[in-house]
């Protein structure tokens, strides 16, 4: 217990080399997967220390409380070293552009539906925190597309597990999406964006949408 304890305070959590050992793809977008990218004797831990979150969607990190070893690992997820790396997967220059960290705990089923970011964003990457996903569970798995159309146009499957991690280049084309799926679907979702201007008038909408959340809907 007192070397897992030291592990989690002295050590990254994050294996950025194996993010950084990732194929880049290029069809139909830029866009990187890597698996088995946490230890697998910290995954207790970062679900004990994950936040208690109630409500649906995507969550502002300033709203959420952080603790042991999923501070560390958002330690990790704000250094200097990711940014790097996919600079060079997805041929983009993020290293001086804003980063927003936004956390899922729970999804509904009117979530995922096909569709393309923004030109706000810049780049996106989602680690996975889900140590027991079902095999035969079709929704809830990210899917690269090819168009806007079906997700039968699958370029790639991203499987929602414990350790996997993705990321993607916001283009004119990079439609993604997942079937329907409720329940619970632990995700620690970072985004660059263009601007800091982008950076705050998401912050405001991300609250705005919590405390709209918090007024007229029951907790999951």
């Amino acid at each position: 217990m007192q070397n897992l304890a030291a592990k989690i305070q002295n050590a990254p959590l994050l294996q950025l080399d194996k993010i950084a050992a990732a194929r880049p793809e290029r069809d139909p977008y830029p866009y990187i997967m890597a698996s088995n990218t946490l230890p697998g004797d910290i995954a207790s831990a970062l679900a004990r220390d994950f936040p208690d979150i109630k409500k649906t969607g995507f969550l502002p990190l300033s709203l959420l409380k952080r603790q042991g070893a999923f501070d560390a690992l958002l330690n990790d997820l704000e250094g200097p070293e990711l940014p790097a790396i996919l600079s060079d997967k997805l041929g983009l220059e993020l290293r001086d552009k804003p980063r927003m960290i936004t956390i899922r705990k729970w999804s509904e089923a009117k979530a995922g539906r096909i569709h393309n970011d923004g030109e706000a964003k810049i780049a996106t990457s989602l680690l996975y925190l889900n140590e027991n996903w079902p095999q035969n569970e079709d929704g809830g798995r990210l899917r690269v597309l090819r168009s806007d159309k079906s997700f039968d146009d699958t370029a790639a499957e991203v499987p929602p597990v414990y350790g996997t991690f993705f990321a993607f280049a916001r283009t004119e084309n990079s439609w993604h999406g997942h079937k329907p799926f409720a329940g619970e679907r632990r995700v620690i979702q970072t985004t660059w964006l263009r601007s800091w201007e982008d950076y705050e008038r998401k912050e405001k909408r991300g609250r705005f949408s919590f405390l709209f959340k918090k007024l007229v809907r029951p907790a999951y």
